[in-house]
């Protein structure tokens, strides 16, 4: 994506956000980013298509962070990894966080076109297979993968939106840590004995780590 293009979505997203709907003009955005209208225009033929790019670079951007932590070795990793991704993303990336959990009206649309909606889904089948393969190494207790990756995720999605809407008061250090921690917690109940040892090991291990 060319710089233009980055700074067009990026400050059209802001406007959305702030502004909402209404608040959303191609004059304003165009005068905002420092080019004119019609060359706004080359890029976006209107401010729906402007709305669609800015959703689907928000999950582009967040496929990106999440699908690097297929990288990890086992479903354990990979599911620590996808976890540390996603609160980055939401944090380094905020207002394409609020985008990504907008519903389709709230754009001005009745229903998202099929290649979008087809990203939505992919995410969260990224979500459906890593919990599944939790289950299938014995580290999750046994369950509706679907339904327990939605818990999962209402769970993070919860705390995040808390923290961005400043309700609470916690520094961002802080914050990432009361989310590791609650994710523990929650996962204390999800898992098995297995992974409450598996859990431990890894606590050993960053200690000795951080004293050698």
């Amino acid at each position: 994506m060319s710089e233009q293009r980055d700074r067009i979505l990026t400050r059209a997203c802001d406007l959305f956000l702030h502004h909402g709907l209404e608040g959303l003009s191609m004059r304003k955005l165009a005068k905002d980013v420092g080019v004119t209208a019609p060359a706004l225009y080359r890029h976006f033929g209107g401010k729906e298509e402007l709305l669609l790019a800015v959703a689907g670079e928000a999950y582009n951007l967040f496929s990106q962070y999440l699908f690097a932590s297929l990288r990890g070795s086992t479903p354990l990793e990979r599911m620590r990894l996808a976890a540390n991704a996603y609160l980055d993303f939401a944090l380094e990336h905020s207002r394409y966080y609020e985008v990504l959990y907008l519903a389709p009206r709230v754009l001005g649309l009745e229903a998202f076109p099929d290649d979008l909606g087809g990203k939505a889904c992919a995410i969260g089948q990224f979500w459906v297979d890593r919990t599944r393969e939790m289950m299938d190494a014995g580290l999750m207790k046994e369950g509706d993968p679907h339904a327990v990756s939605m818990t999962m995720w209402a769970h993070a999605h919860g705390l995040v939106s808390i923290y961005l809407r400043g309700m609470l008061l916690k520094s961002e250090e802080e914050f990432r840590r009361f989310f590791v921690e609650s994710g523990r917690r929650m996962m204390k109940g999800l898992g098995t004995e297995a992974l409450a040892e598996a859990i431990e090991a890894l606590e050993r291990e960053r200690l000795e780590a951080l004293t050698a």
